[in-house]
């Protein structure tokens, strides 16, 4: 048991919401999962208001624009159209934040701000926007249309979010005067056109909504790479991010950080969240048997990406062997994939290779495998180190997983002073504790002008 601190900084926490089910492709099949749960609203609900008992700042529902997987075995990870699910996630929770992917490549600015403040508007400040591009051909020929270059696909989103922005702003902060008695509605002169039109896209305005208790949205970004390192130094409030070891995690903020700061901004209003996947259990064994159960049917197709990883032949008619002394002396971590570390970490301790796979080692993000204490101790590891703000958690099978991570895993990142009691605010964000915008942030617009 690690001790209790007391940091000068708590860590904040969002919880992956996605298809009804799980983030593990296979939680749909398991004992007590409903398999309609992706149609059902009411169980969405009760998800949300799991992780909102358990005092998370925010439900991160990411989105894709095309089928992602064979569904004939399993259900797509995008499902219900994610600002009418977080609809009713809002009208049936108070506190907790609700962030959803929206593509900058395939909406139009004013039809894409008038739905998201409307939703801030009916959650009263709840509301984030996690800005990406899309790349993925699928997606845009759902549109009729290929996809655009990099940097025709970088220029239109930095449109979007200005667009947008600007006319979140369009209606003055005090404009809504609604003087029943004397007829006087609003103050016009403070609702304002803009006529904004880039290359791309463009808006005349004015956007018809007061400001939400939060003024605006609030901006995410997920990505990496050194177009999405500029979208979130300039935009971005919160970056959702992928990283598998703690120097990776500290590099990827410290970047981020910096390129806040060469945006005009201060470093400290861009917060950066890791992934975690935990498999939990009252013991190792029982945590690695669930992630067993879960991946009965993808684990064999994986053992020769293992392989690669190892830089080893493995066959799956050997899924239940360990490997030999021979092997892990001839095996390698190969530098292509930052998880092999991993994975010849638990190879090492003996596991079969259906075992070693069921660790998570080729999942997307970190899998710390074990009791509570072991999913704390993880996550306390990293945020002491500096690697992250925060995490957000990717719940393997919602149904039970959910009020496990928050009955056994919260009380002791509470105790040790690691993680608050309870909403010191009401907003999205007072929960990350970033400054009040409304319009277009000036500093970054001059950046991009």
């Amino acid at each position: 048991m690690k001790r209790r601190i007391s940091p000068d900084r708590r860590m904040i926490l969002g919880m992956q919401f996605s298809n009804g089910y799980g983030s593990q492709p296979h939680a749909w099949r398991m004992p007590g999962v409903s398999p309609t749960s992706a149609t059902d609203f009411d169980a969405q609900v009760r998800y949300a208001q799991a992780a909102e008992r358990g005092k998370f700042h925010f439900l991160f529902l990411p989105d894709g624009l095309g089928v992602d997987t064979d569904l004939s075995h399993q259900p797509s990870m995008f499902t219900l159209e994610p600002l009418l699910t977080l609809a009713a996630v809002a009208r049936a929770t108070s506190r907790i934040g609700l962030v959803t992917t929206a593509s900058s490549t395939f909406n139009e600015p004013y039809n894409l701000a008038r739905m998201f403040k409307t939703l801030d508007i009916m959650s009263h400040g709840r509301i984030g926007w996690n800005v990406v591009p899309t790349s993925d051909p699928t997606g845009a020929a759902n549109f009729g249309q290929q996809p655009l270059q990099r940097q025709e696909k970088y220029e239109r989103l930095h449109e979007m979010v200005q667009i947008v922005q600007a006319l979140w702003g369009s209606w003055g902060q005090d404009a809504w005067i609604h003087d029943a008695a004397n007829g006087h509605f609003a103050d016009t002169s403070k609702i304002r056109s803009m006529k904004l039109q880039g290359r791309h896209v463009g808006s005349r305005g004015p956007l018809p909504i007061p400001p939400s208790e939060q003024g605006q949205p609030v901006i995410f970004q997920a990505g990496g790479g050194n177009y999405g390192l500029q979208v979130a130094g300039q935009y971005a409030s919160g970056v959702i991010g992928a990283t598998f070891s703690i120097e990776d995690a500290r590099a990827q903020r410290a970047a981020l950080r910096r390129a806040a700061q060469e945006a005009g901004r201060n470093p400290d209003e861009i917060k950066f969240f890791a992934g975690v996947m935990p498999a939990i259990g009252t013991t190792r064994r029982e945590a690695i048997d669930r992630r067993l159960q879960l991946g009965k049917d993808i684990l064999p197709s994986r053992v020769p990406y293992l392989g690669q990883m190892l830089g080893l032949p493995l066959s799956v008619v050997r899924l239940d062997e360990p490997l030999s002394a021979q092997e892990l002396a001839t095996a390698h971590p190969v530098s292509a994939d930052p998880r092999s570390a991993q994975a010849l970490k638990v190879a090492r301790e003996g596991w079969t290779l259906r075992e070693i796979l069921a660790h998570g080692v080729i999942d997307y993000h970190p899998t710390p495998v074990g009791t509570p204490e072991v999913i704390a101790d993880h996550m306390q590891e990293w945020f002491e180190a500096g690697a992250a703000d925060g995490f957000w958690i990717s719940v393997d099978v919602y149904e039970d997983g959910i009020d496990t991570f928050v009955d056994q895993v919260v009380p002791i990142l509470q105790e040790r002073g690691l993680f608050h009691t309870d909403y010191e605010g009401a907003t999205l964000r007072d929960h990350l504790g970033v400054p009040q915008q409304y319009g277009l942030d000036l500093r970054t617009a001059a950046v991009t002008s």
